[in-house]
């Protein structure tokens, strides 16, 4: 695990050199920042962790964990949170990302026992729209608001 993690970090910091900086962007923060900063994290826990495991060092089993480790995975709920992922993907396109956001959100709570489904839905609706109004109104990030929000100028990046 740990040499998957340094070859990661080692991949984001070859992969960054190649993002295009605009010319006008000359000393200020350029789009290769964060990927620099995340590969170079990586390169260090990861070599860390690597240089540890080859001298033997292994970690402690957790003694407080209150999940039962002889129950097998709950393939039903993983699988209709893959559909949730995979409708909300083909759903932004036809009704926006606000929208779409907001059904995964509620499909996700309901599918992990959030009841009642009404409140999931009122909490999806809330955190779609404010990841809408961070990134496409404050941030200037592309997220489609879709046909039925196409006028609302502030959901617009």
């Amino acid at each position: 695990m740990a040499g998957g993690i340094l070859a990661l970090g080692v991949f984001a910091l070859v992969r960054a050199g190649s993002i295009a900086e605009p010319v006008t962007a000359a000393g200020a923060i350029g789009p290769r920042t964060m990927p620099y900063f995340v590969g170079g994290l990586l390169v260090v826990t990861g070599g860390i962790t690597l240089a540890r495991v080859l001298r033997g060092e292994r970690g402690e089993a957790e003694g407080g964990e209150d999940v039962d480790l002889s129950g097998g995975t709950d393939w039903l709920t993983a699988v209709l949170l893959a559909v949730a992922v995979l409708g909300h993907a083909l759903l932004i396109g036809v009704i926006g990302w606000p929208l779409a956001g907001a059904a995964l959100f509620t499909a996700g709570a309901v599918i992990l026992g959030a009841r009642p489904w009404w409140r999931a839905l009122v909490v999806g609706l809330i955190m779609a729209f404010a990841i809408q109004l961070v990134f496409a109104g404050g941030l200037g990030v592309s997220l489609p608001p879709g046909p039925l929000l196409e006028g609302v100028a502030f959901l617009h990046g």
